[in-house]
């Protein structure tokens, strides 16, 4: 429940802020900070759960692994529609934006540059936690560790460069349907992430205290699925 108010709060805030109504800022921090607040009193209690009550039995992770599936099915299914509006407005280039894509008026960035950097790092990165995974399940505590920070700052150069990128970008959000879409899904991705990188490092904290085993390590795993 308190989940739920918080994100109400946050997409609404968010909506708020971007249009400009006063107070948008305020409930768009608000909602943000019960949200965050929520996920850590959730982690918390998952982590004493399975970690020293014993309660994360095999039916308990199946279950677990199939709400990890159902969320992250969702969103494929948000990557889907930003991916459906760019193809919709890139293939058949409405008159309004002059019949041509990029719409005129629109200088886009170099593909070749910053993106295809950061391309090569997650990829990298998406390497790297796959080996400490196979290291965890053989016991190997070095490799696990390993791999697992450098993934975390393969994650973090990935989300400075992104920043960067978009300190460079010669249009914004409202600069045509263009503007919209890219901001749209870098600005998804960018938040998967995020998001990503603290499901990893938690992983990685409990890695340093012991917490996980070769046999016994769902919540990591689940952070590994969602990267």
């Amino acid at each position: 429940i308190l989940v739920s108010f918080s994100l109400l709060s946050l997409t609404t805030g968010a909506v708020m802020y971007l249009q400009g109504y006063p107070n948008g800022g305020i409930l768009l921090t608000l909602g943000l900070n019960l949200t965050a607040s929520g996920m850590g009193l959730w982690f918390r209690d998952v982590i004493t759960e399975g970690t020293y009550e014993g309660h994360h039995t095999k039916q308990v992770q199946k279950g677990l692994i199939i709400g990890l599936v159902l969320f992250i099915i969702s969103e494929v299914f948000a990557f889907f529609s930003v991916f459906w509006a760019f193809f919709h407005s890139s293939l058949s280039p409405a008159i309004e934006i002059g019949g041509v894509w990029p719409p005129l008026g629109i200088t886009p960035l170099d593909p070749f540059s910053i993106p295809l950097l950061n391309t090569f790092l997650l990829l990298s990165s998406g390497a790297f936690v796959t080996y400490g995974h196979h290291a965890l399940i053989a016991g190997d505590r070095k490799g696990a560790i390993f791999g697992t920070l450098i993934t975390i700052i393969l994650a973090i150069v990935f989300t400075v460069l992104q920043y960067i990128e978009y300190n460079e970008a010669g249009f914004t959000i409202a600069d045509s349907v263009f503007g919209t879409v890219f901001f749209a899904s870098t600005g998804l991705h960018g938040l998967h992430v995020i998001v990503g990188t603290i499901f990893i490092t938690v992983g990685f904290i409990r890695i340093l205290n012991y917490h996980l085993t070769d046999t016994h390590h769902i919540g990591h795993e689940s952070g590994i699925l969602y990267w």
